[in-house]
């Protein structure tokens, strides 16, 4: 999701302070839906940002391509929308666009592993592509953000070429794994990050390409939120390897499709 939206905002020093000088509250671990509390009182009138903690991982960098959970619920506590039900982190392309400023300073310079929670009206939290559904622009939202880590736009494996379908790799092969990583473990439930191209069969044209929509993108590794030849596939290898894929028509719409996917990191539930 490229979420992109023209804006110069004045932040405020008190951070995350409502007219009364409270904050919502948050609990839960980093990598879990959020709880949040809103406190009583009105909200401020400018987008205020609260670092929630502090991780370890690598600081995200302009013009990364970051990759987070996020939870958006109005004033009010009611839900808006979240990432953490679907199981497919947000992905956020910093490539000089005019992505919303609150965003930016939000996701920009913090390390992997951070919580961020952002306080602002709508019309400055929400991209043009996030519509405005039962709300106003002038509605405060609370936006609790896990970012879970930035990475290149071209981000591959080190030292090797773009992938490429293998010439004789057709559906009803088994996975194939090109190149053995010698990094983490990818596990069942963890998130995993990729870069991928997907060909159909049996024209082998690309029709999908994680390079051609802005660079990794991040997906959890349940049932229901990637195709099951990717959770075969995908579960046992480490952070490093590039895998051949094959999906037969029943993984998805539009026929069978050959996928080489390259495993650039994970991150498992107690990251």
């Amino acid at each position: 999701m490229r979420l992109i939206w023209p804006a110069l905002l004045v932040f405020a020093a008190s951070c995350g302070l409502t007219d009364d000088g409270s904050l919502p509250v948050v609990t839960g671990t980093f990598g879990s839906k959020p709880l949040v509390t809103i406190p009583k009182g009105k909200p401020g009138r400018t987008p205020r940002i609260t670092v929630l903690s502090t991780g370890t991982g690598r600081r995200t960098l302009p013009g990364d391509v970051v990759l987070a959970d996020v939870d958006i619920r109005r004033w009010s506590g009611q839900p808006y929308m979240n990432t953490y039900d679907g199981n497919q982190p947000t992905t956020v392309v910093f490539d000089g666009r005019q992505v919303a400023e609150t965003w930016r300073r939000s996701l920009i310079g913090r390390p992997a592993g951070s919580r961020i929670m952002l306080v602002s009206p709508a019309a400055e939290a929400l991209a043009p592509n996030v519509p405005l559904t039962g709300v106003s622009p002038s509605d405060t939202l609370v936006l609790v953000f896990d970012i879970l880590g930035g990475y290149p736009p071209d981000a591959r494996l080190v030292g090797r070429t773009l992938p490429a379908v293998p010439a004789d790799l057709t559906p009803s092969d088994r996975p194939r794994t090109l190149i053995d990583g010698s990094g983490a473990e990818v596990r069942a439930g963890s998130k995993v990050v990729i870069q991928y191209v997907a060909a159909k069969w049996p024209s082998r044209t690309v029709v999908d390409s994680s390079y051609r929509r802005g660079g990794p993108s991040a997906f959890t590794l349940k049932p229901g939120s990637v195709p099951p030849a990717w959770l075969d596939a995908l579960v046992g290898q480490h952070v490093g390897s590039r895998l051949a894929v094959p999906a037969p028509a029943a993984d998805g719409a539009g026929g069978p499709k050959l996928y080489v996917i390259d495993v650039l990191d994970t991150l498992t539930p107690e990251f």
